[in-house]
């Protein structure tokens, strides 16, 4: 199950499980979208299904765990990867935006483990991922901004931060299961932004560029799999040396 099927890194992830010969459930608010998707990959030749979900409504949530179960009968790997909002510098950002972006970002994540960890436990087994961000581990650098428009939301850092914790809370909690909950934390990912910040970013970064679409599919096979049967409670920097320096 892949929540979150938009082009950022929804669309690697799922390619990313489906190549490596796992079914799977891409979900996202846009049905149509999905379907695109699903159909596109299943003419490929992979096993991928489309389902509707709305990360800020548990109803929605818990609709598609009871479809999914149904269905397949079990759910083996929950990555989580969906974001709401981001939108605005520390400025424009105000208490109600933070309690809406609260109410997908944080209460999403906690139900998307409440629906599916149960049948994890059931069957002795399950690996949940979820994407962070190195803005988790790190404060963000205004610099890189400079002779842009673009500015860091500033609960993005606080939900990404938060999602590692809670990450640790769940291998902890639920290691005696056979459940592994893990985070992968990305570097910035290339999606056309001004040059001013391109050059800035790819200065700061020992690897020299952004992140491209291929390069989180390796962390999430590598979670996912049993290649990673014991490793639990990680944030995996996948990040180009930027957390290095």
């Amino acid at each position: 199950m892949s929540g979150g099927a938009g082009e950022q890194f929804g669309s690697s992830i799922s390619d990313a499980l489906a190549e490596a010969g796992a079914t799977v459930i891409v979900a996202s608010r846009s049905l149509e979208r999905t379907q695109a998707f699903a159909h596109e990959r299943t003419q490929m030749g992979y096993r991928v299904h489309a389902e509707r979900l709305d990360i800020t409504d548990p109803g929605s949530i818990d609709d598609l765990a009871h479809r999914t179960l149904n269905r397949f009968g079990r759910l083996d790997i929950l990555v989580n990867s969906a974001v709401v909002g981001r939108g605005g510098g520390f400025d424009e950002q105000t208490p109600e935006y933070w309690a809406a972006s609260a109410g997908g970002n944080m209460v999403g994540l906690f139900a998307m483990c409440k629906a599916f960890i149960p049948s994890m436990k059931a069957h002795g087994r399950g690996s949940i991922i979820n994407i962070s961000s190195i803005y988790g581990v790190v404060a963000n650098d205004p610099t890189l901004y400079e002779g842009t428009d673009m500015k860091q939301p500033p609960d993005y850092t606080f939900v990404k931060g938060g999602m590692i914790n809670f990450t640790r809370y769940l291998a902890n909690y639920f290691g005696k299961d056979g459940i592994r909950a893990n985070c992968i934390c990305p570097g910035g990912y290339f999606n056309h932004q001004p040059t001013p910040f391109l050059e800035n970013y790819t200065k700061r970064v020992p690897l020299g560029r952004m992140l491209g679409n291929e390069d989180i599919k390796g962390a999430i096979v590598f979670l996912a799999s049993d290649a990673s049967e014991y490793v639990t409670g990680v944030s995996l920097m996948v990040d180009g040396g930027w957390t290095a320096l």
